[in-house]
């Protein structure tokens, strides 16, 4: 076994026990880990069977098997970025409605504040 296919399969191997683990203690929630599942497990996939990752990297045009592997975890951190930023674009509107919920809220307890404090 060569020294690319050993790091590729323990890289693998290492991010996709890094996600179970972070899933397992809370600290990344299920709906958001699953790009990052199936990315490592593709990844692990295509560092084991050497046959595919080489016949798809013929079938793509890469000369360079092992090329295939940085691709497909580029183009999954790209996808898992897109996904976040997806995420992060609705929770900035959900927060900014939010604090103007809170505005008025603020405004109204203050209104009946000064109301208690003229009849009082």
């Amino acid at each position: 076994m060569d020294i690319i296919k050993i790091i590729s399969i323990t890289g693998s191997a290492l991010l996709l026990i890094a996600v179970l683990e972070l899933i397992r203690r809370g600290r990344l929630k299920e709906r958001y880990s699953l790009l990052w599942l199936f990315s490592s497990v593709v990844l692990l996939f295509l560092s084991l069977s050497r046959g595919v990752l080489e016949t798809i990297s013929k079938w793509i045009g890469i000369y360079y098997p092992p090329s295939l592997l940085f691709l497909v975890a580029f183009v999954f951190l790209l996808l898992i970025t897109l996904h976040f930023s997806a995420v992060i674009s609705g929770l900035s509107e959900k927060n900014k409605k939010l604090a103007q919920e809170v505005a008025l809220l603020q405004q109204s307890v203050e209104e009946v504040r000064r109301q208690r404090a003229g009849h009082g």
